[in-house]
């Protein structure tokens, strides 16, 4: 059990200011419903997307780990986005750069290539249940046209030979090409699984090129592609801001511009990439995060997609979408970073996900995937403030949160929350006076699934919400129904919060690492004993902490005709009890392989 003075610490450590900033409201009283008796719309799972910047850090035993349990998390396909893949090195992992020397030229300037690093790389991520969201770059160094310095100047700086236009367009059309044609020979089913992506943050020093120069990398990027995998979703323009001048610029060249390769009228466009951050700052001595600033970028890269015409209904997917801008940048140095080590990181992320995809319903395009920009830095401190989802292999609250988001499967329910904020006011002003209380559901035959969070842009104390769920069920769950509740707020599902409490170990002892291993995972709320349903309805009330994560889910019970135990009840009241040893992190490689290929819709070696 975790002690109830890890509350207090975590908060201070997490920058909370009750002198300053705590709210004084009476605590909300919040009515939930969800009508489950029908089976629902189709759940588009759009969080099944991560990224990171360090392609190598994939091959690492934290990474591998990492990533088999992200695919055990998710109920949909995951697809793993990196930076750096067609750079030239050694493979050495390192902060902010990674190379697999794919690409290199002889003394006659021939194409020389070496798949053994790449290959390695698709191979974990496949091996784990993943799959590869693959980012076309950067510049290998014999193609750079300014090859020397090719490494950047500095961890932070962006001037390195990788990031430059090639000198020849057609070697490189011939490196997509042929790696295209080897992941086809060594990879069966890529082109069904696989997604591809040229460049990164092209608007920025990320590409120290033109928007002309740009276009014509795309033009033969595409040609290359489609040569080997016809029916490839390739996208871009990846621009790291969605009112750049990038984003309806490219598209007009995909639908109306002179392709560099065939000379014809446009080049095809599977998919539309931008990328998003909210901000996060120190105010009034507390963190502040900007859930109204993030959904506002969503929505300029919506509304130029849908004015583009051509383009209006081609999948968007958001291939960086995050609380602030740099995941490898510390909270020793940006005090604000903090945040990430909380819950509040995991209840940003749920309601930025429901809200992301409210927006592209409202504004009607069409919302493939928010891919989180977050995944491990191994051989840093623990609990260093880095934007992470683990450190050391402890999974942080925000991993725990996308356990539980990631569990929704099926169709999507009808669901209301009395205490979600209108998603006018969010994009107006954020999450500044009320919380944010909201919900979502979904139905698997038998099964439902819903998640209910409290969030708020202020890291500061508040009063905990008190929810009254009513589920409308269908008959064919029968008289009674089984319930699970899990939970991850302060006190549940937060390793960060006990590391605290044990004094920031800087190395844990065995004993204190077995203890963060417990506190790794969701906490459970058990209900003692099955729920009636009266009247086709049930009816559950719990407190749900600011930044708690509740997932409740109800399941038809077997041997329906056996009497009900004495003082079985319509409605209950959750209790907390400290959660067992739980499966996560000891999911044996057998039970991952078993798990990700029952869950995998195409065949992948």
């Amino acid at each position: 059990m975790i002690r109830a003075a890890t509350l207090v610490v975590s908060a201070a450590v997490a920058g909370w200011a009750a002198s300053a900033s705590a709210q004084t409201q009476a605590p909300p009283s919040v009515a939930v419903f969800v009508d489950a008796t029908g089976e629902g719309t189709a759940l588009e799972r759009v969080w099944a997307f991560h990224g990171y910047d360090e392609v190598n850090y994939t091959t690492t035993p934290e990474g591998e780990e990492l990533l088999r349990t992200l695919a055990a998390a998710h109920t949909a396909d995951v697809h793993v986005r990196t930076h750096f893949l067609f750079n030239t090195g050694d493979g050495a992992p390192a902060l902010k750069w990674g190379s697999t020397n794919v690409y290199t030229e002889d003394a006659s300037g021939r194409p020389v290539y070496d798949y053994a690093l790449i290959d390695s790389i698709t191979d974990a991520t496949l091996g784990a249940g993943a799959f590869p969201l693959v980012e076309l770059g950067f510049m290998p160094e014999a193609l750079s046209t300014h090859p020397s310095p090719y490494r950047s100047s500095g961890t932070y700086v962006l001037d390195g030979g990788c990031f430059y236009p090639p000198s020849d367009y057609g070697k490189w059309g011939a490196l997509v090409k042929a790696w295209a044609t080897h992941v086809k020979e060594r990879y069966p089913g890529a082109e069904s699984s696989f997604q591809w992506e040229l460049w990164n943050e092209p608007d920025i020093d990320y590409w120290q090129g033109t928007f002309e120069e740009y276009a014509r990398l795309y033009d033969y990027t595409e040609a290359a592609l489609h040569d080997v995998f016809p029916n490839a979703s390739l996208g871009g323009p990846a621009v790291a801001g969605a009112g750049s001048y990038y984003l309806p610029q490219f598209l007009e060249h995909c639908a109306t511009g002179t392709n560099a390769v065939t000379g014809a009228s446009g080049t095809r466009l599977d998919m539309v990439s931008f990328h998003a951050k909210g901000g996060a700052g120190i105010v009034d001595g507390h963190v502040q995060l900007d859930l109204g600033n993030q959904l506002r970028l969503h929505r300029t890269g919506f509304e130029a997609v849908r004015r583009s015409g051509v383009f209006a209904s081609t999948p968007i997917v958001i291939t960086e979408a995050d609380p602030d801008g740099c995941a490898a940048c510390p909270a020793s140095e940006y005090p604000a970073n903090v945040y990430r080590n909380s819950p509040a990181y995991g209840a940003y992320e749920v309601a930025m996900m429901k809200r992301s995809l409210e927006l592209g319903t409202a504004l009607g395009v069409n919302l493939r995937g928010v891919l989180t920009w977050a995944f491990t830095f191994p051989d840093t401190p623990y609990f260093a403030g880095y934007r992470v989802l683990s450190t050391h292999g402890i999974h942080l609250p925000v991993l725990n949160a996308f356990k539980l988001l990631g569990s929704l499967s099926g169709g999507r329910l009808p669901a209301t929350s009395s205490g979600a904020k209108p998603l006018a006011d969010i994009l107006e002003s954020g999450v500044r006076e009320e919380p944010d209380i909201d919900v979502l559901a979904a139905r698997d035959g038998e099964r439902v699934r819903i998640l209910v969070w409290n969030y708020h842009d202020d890291l500061v104390p508040a009063d905990a919400a008190h929810v009254t769920l009513d589920v409308a069920l269908p008959p064919a769950f029968g008289e009674r129904v089984a319930v699970t509740h899990e939970r991850v707020d302060e006190s549940h599902g937060n390793a960060h919060g006990v590391w605290v409490a044990q004094g920031s170990p800087t190395v844990p002892n065995a004993a204190e690492l077995a203890e963060l291993e417990r506190a790794m995972v969701p906490g459970t709320f058990e209900q003692s004993q099955p729920l009636k349903v009266a009247n086709g309805k049930v009816t559950l009330s719990f407190e749900l902490p600011r930044f708690g994560i509740s997932l409740v889910t109800l399941e038809k019970l077997a041997g329906q005709a056996e009497p009900q135990p004495p003082g079985d009840e319509a409605g209950c009241s959750c209790r907390v009890r400290s959660a067992p040893s739980a499966p996560w992190p000891a999911l044996s490689a057998v039970v991952l392989a078993v798990a990700s290929l029952r869950r995998r819709r195409r065949s992948a070696p």
